[in-house]
């Protein structure tokens, strides 16, 4: 089974270049695509200098944000599953032998990696907590963790999936899409050490409030 990772970067000077290294170690067949999302640092020449086979590098002419890149992605995957990565280090990609696991076997066609949220601040630890109860709320799911990175798809499920959404609530649309579908969600636990210079405020979180209600009674 080869696997797009697909990676959306914004100003991920400090790390960028180790995650794609660390991917590019695990021992599976895949494909690497970084959606480089007009970075203003070092992004841009650190993504140019690398040499990595299976290596595919998209630059996006303005901010357009991680809904988009993601999109922008999954556009250029060619894989048989498709799995998010940050461009930071919160997630380690040694788990992605056992998300694709239920998938190999036939068990699932969704996969999420469950994180502890523990070691979160107090108030992104509820607030994703938050999301993730209303998910279960409206869509009848029994989700731990609807916001984490790691979703992984199989590649013919994304294909039908229209998405659109640009930010952050593009975490909330994959889920709700995946959920409206009927598709059973198989979870498993993940490694997880959050950053203590995370991008996200509380306010983020608005959108993908309004993104779960709103698809929950549209398309």
């Amino acid at each position: 089974m080869r696997l797009s990772v697909l990676i959306p970067a914004y100003n991920e000077e400090a790390t960028v270049e180790e995650v794609i290294k660390r991917v590019a170690e695990i021992d599976l067949e895949k494909e690497i695509i970084v959606v480089d999302d007009c970075s203003t640092d070092r992004t841009p020449q650190i993504l140019s200098a690398l040499r990595q086979p299976g290596l595919v590098v998209i630059r996006h002419d303005q901010n357009r944000g991680k809904g988009a890149a993601i999109r922008t992605a999954l556009a250029a995957a060619t894989g048989d599953a498709v799995i998010i990565q940050d461009a930071d280090l919160e997630y380690d990609p040694q788990d992605f032998h056992k998300l694709l696991e239920p998938l190999q076997e036939g068990r699932a066609k969704v996969v999420y990696g469950v994180r502890s949220l523990e070691r979160q601040k107090w108030h992104m630890r509820w607030g994703n907590r938050l999301l993730t109860m209303l998910t279960n709320v409206l869509y009848g799911s029994n989700l731990q963790d609807m916001e984490t990175c790691y979703k992984l798809l199989a590649a013919d499920l994304v294909t039908g999936m229209e998405l659109r959404a640009d930010g952050f609530d593009i975490e909330a649309e994959i889920t709700a899409k995946i959920l409206k579908k009927r598709y059973d969600i198989h979870q498993v636990p993940i490694w997880y050490s959050p950053r203590t210079d995370k991008k996200l405020t509380p306010l983020d979180g608005l959108p993908t409030l309004w993104a779960l209600i709103r698809l929950r009674f549209t398309d």
